[in-house]
Parts: C-alpha cells; sequence; structure tokens
C-alpha cells in the first residue's frame, strides 16, 4: 500500500520547477502547482522515509529523501519570492502554459511548515504567516481569519480591507498552531486567544461551523463541519504538549 503512493509521489513532479505536478488545490476551486500540495507531499515523503527503513526496504527510503529534499529546494527556489517577502499561493499556467505565480495571501500556504518542510521560526515562513494574520484578520467585532484575499464563497460583503473573506474556524485554528510552533510564551498567549475565539464561536449543542459571519457571529454553511472539529482537538493537544515543554524549560 505505502510502495505505490510514495512512487507515485516522487515521480508526480513537473519537469520545470521540480514541484509537484498540477492538481486540485485543498478548496477544490483551482487547479495549478500549490504550496500547500507541496508542502504536505513533502510531509509524506519523509514520512514514507521512516515507514519504508521500518520494512527494511533501503531502496524506497533513499528514494524518498532524496525527493523530499529536492522538492524542498524547488518550494524554496519557485514559491518564495524575496520581492514579495513572502511565499505565493503557488503557480498557474497561462495561456501560453507559461508558470505565472499567484500573489493572493492564502491562509492554506500553513502546510509549508505544517508538514515539516520549513520551521516555524524560518523568516520565510514568519513572513508569511505574519501577513495571513495581519491581512487576512477580519477587521470587525467578530475577527477570525479569511480562507484568502477575496473569498466568494458565501460572501457577505464586498469590503475586502475590512472583511477579506468570511472567517474561517480551520484557517484561524492554523494561525493558532503556527504561533503554538514558534513557542514563545507571548506566541502561546495569542495561540490560546485564537483557540478560545474558535470555542467561543461554537453554536447550539457546542457544534462548530465551517464560517462565522462576519458582522453577527453567527454560523455560516455546513454545521457540523467535522475538519473544524478536528482541527481544534489537533490545535489544543499541540497547545498543552507545548505548554507543558516551556513549563519544563
Amino acid at each position: 500500500m505505502i510502495r505505490p503512493a510514495l512512487k507515485f509521489m516522487s515521480g508526480y513532479l513537473d519537469a520545470e520547477t521540480g514541484l509537484v505536478a498540477p492538481s486540485w488545490d485543498l478548496w477544490e476551486e483551482r487547479r495549478g502547482i500549490l504550496s500547500f500540495t507541496c508542502g504536505a507531499v513533502y510531509g509524506a515523503l519523509q514520512l514514507g522515509q521512516s515507514l519504508a527503513l521500518a520494512a527494511g526496504d533501503h531502496e524506497m527510503a533513499d528514494r524518498s529523501r532524496i525527493a523530499a529534499g529536492l522538492l524542498r529546494q524547488a518550494m524554496a527556489a519557485h514559491l518564495y519570492l524575496p520581492e514579495l517577502g513572502r511565499f505565493v499561493r503557488g503557480l498557474f499556467p497561462d495561456r501560453d502554459g507559461k508558470l505565472i505565480p499567484d500573489y493572493t495571501l492564502d491562509a492554506s500556504m500553513y502546510g509549508l511548515f505544517a508538514f515539516g518542510a520549513f520551521p516555524a521560526d524560518d523568516p520565510r515562513i514568519e513572513s508569511t504567516m505574519k501577513a495571513v494574520g495581519t491581512e487576512l484578520w477580519v477587521k470587525t467585532d467578530v475577527g477570525g481569519v479569511a480562507r484568502y484575499t477575496g473569498d466568494y464563497y458565501h460572501r457577505v460583503s464586498d469590503d475586502l480591507e475590512t472583511v477579506p473573506g468570511n472567517p474561517w474556524i480551520i484557517t484561524t485554528l492554523w494561525l493558532a498552531d503556527w504561533h503554538i510552533a514558534r513557542g514563545t510564551r507571548e506566541d502561546l498567549e495569542r495561540a490560546r486567544n485564537l483557540i478560545e475565539w474558535a470555542v467561543s464561536h461554537a453554536g447550539g449543542g457546542n457544534l462548530l461551523s465551517e464560517q462565522i459571519h462576519p458582522y453577527t457571529g453567527e454560523p455560516v454553511s455546513v454545521c457540523p463541519l467535522t475538519w473544524s472539529h478536528s482541527t481544534l482537538v489537533k490545535v489544543i493537544m499541540d497547545y498543552l504538549l507545548k505548554l507543558e515543554s516551556v513549563k519544563l524549560n
């Protein structure tokens, strides 16, 4: 089961960039070379290397290790733009097939560090996640992090400076997870505030929706959403583990 997956992932690479070849993004909205997908595949290859070693398949372990290393190099070379000062959402072909960076700020760039490709305190990740926390923050009394600038799904406002998109539970928790990974006391305090934000927006029966109305704070779209609940559990576990390590140090 593992070998075919590793063979596919290590071989499904764009010939020009060395990045993961085009696929649909996790929002199921656009097809291209995505930062999140590259980060997820990097993490899968790293885990695959460990599993291959445990199974005694050193050839597949080496193949996965080399593919992961080359993918990380390609991510740094093609997805981070020094002139922009952060990573981009991904690369998309124009009418002539040329790959063009998508500068749209997207909370899914969390995947660049979430699966281990880059550490949370890498300056390139810091600049990216700080932009997410600032520019995608909904600047109403409700708060929360939008998916990306100009999100159209269930949009209730065209004032993108104030409401770049409806706040989502998972994207707000992703920002919390980055602060947890950084692990300073200030970061942990910020993470706790974000976790409490998510909990405070649970509806009846403590159910978490997909999105929150940016002006009323009411649940929007699917409710309950398993993704919201599982992310909350994951982030709280990360927070408690990090908090314990900070206390021990």
